[in-house]
């Protein structure tokens, strides 16, 4: 009888590592895709930063030709105009990059 309680025992303390060692498994995987989805983010918003800082310095050197104050109003009416769109773009790109991962992120691993 000991033995069979001691054989069951050690059946169940098997099950529980197994299922242990799984649910580690898992963390693992779901931390890389976490990972990565960060880089993706990141990397995104690196490069905004880049066209935005470009895009600004494209600015301030036609605000350097600019003939007269009428001109000078007309350019920054369209920067602010194309840095609006962008933003709404850019906006728009890093949700679904963001919904993206954590879809990812949440998926059931087998």
């Amino acid at each position: 009888m000991a033995e069979a309680s001691f054989e069951q025992a050690r059946q169940t303390f098997d099950r529980f590592l197994t299922s242990a060692q799984q649910a580690a498994g898992s963390f693992e995987e779901r931390g890389t895709t976490v990972r990565a989805g960060a880089k993706d983010i990141s990397s995104k918003a690196i490069l905004y930063a880049e066209k935005n800082v470009q895009a600004s310095l494209d600015f301030a050197q036609s605000l350097l030709k600019a003939k007269d104050l009428t001109e000078v109003m007309r350019l920054h009416s369209e920067y602010v105009q194309g840095q609006m769109r962008s933003l709404a773009e850019q906006a728009s790109e890093m949700g679904q990059i963001v919904s993206r991962a954590a879809m990812e992120a949440a998926k059931p691993k087998n």
